[in-house]
């Protein structure tokens, strides 16, 4: 049996080889948080790799760096129907077959690009199950204001009439 390094046993996250107790549940886990008692499931989280483009020389063309993570936001048990309602409408043109894609490529290491995935992922389902702000209430300027608009304006119309050499408005 081959022994992992302690750096890539706790990159992986699994819990394999974890002692009992060090992760209870799912939603314990602080990266799969969304909020006070909404959190993601691994179990629903697909992830993909390929071949990035961009930096890395000689190693980018034999390293699967690239990470695609995949997440079935239409049918995910881990929120409540009225949070995925409101995410399903607020993500609709980023959603592929009732999936939400995530992608990242902008670190030379895998294991970087799906922490910077899975932060991606939490980001934008928290801003998309966020309540919608409070509506905005029509005002009216004051009048003060209006009346300061428009002594500018006769103020600008004046400058441009004496470039032009016309006869300047008169002055209240």
């Amino acid at each position: 049996m081959v022994q992992a390094s302690p750096m890539e046993a706790g990159r992986e996250g699994g819990s394999e080889g974890a002692a009992p107790g060090d992760r209870t549940a799912p939603d314990a886990d602080p990266a799969l948080a969304l909020g006070p008692g909404l959190a993601l499931v691994r179990s629903e989280l697909s992830w993909r790799f390929s071949r990035a483009s961009g930096p890395g020389g000689q190693n980018v063309n034999k390293t699967d760096s690239r990470v695609e993570l995949r997440f079935p936001l239409a049918t995910t048990a881990a929120l409540p129907a009225v949070l995925r309602a409101r995410a399903l409408g607020r993500l609709a043109p980023r959603l592929v077959e009732g999936e939400l894609v995530v992608v990242a490529e902008e670190h030379r290491s895998q294991w970087r690009n799906r922490q910077a995935a899975l932060e991606r992922l939490r980001e934008l389902l928290r801003q998309a199950i966020a309540p919608p702000p409070p509506p905005r209430r029509a005002t009216r300027p004051s009048r003060g204001a209006v009346e300061r608009r428009l002594v500018a304006k006769r103020q600008r119309a004046g400058r441009k009439a004496q470039r032009r050499g016309g006869i300047r408005p008169e002055e209240d």
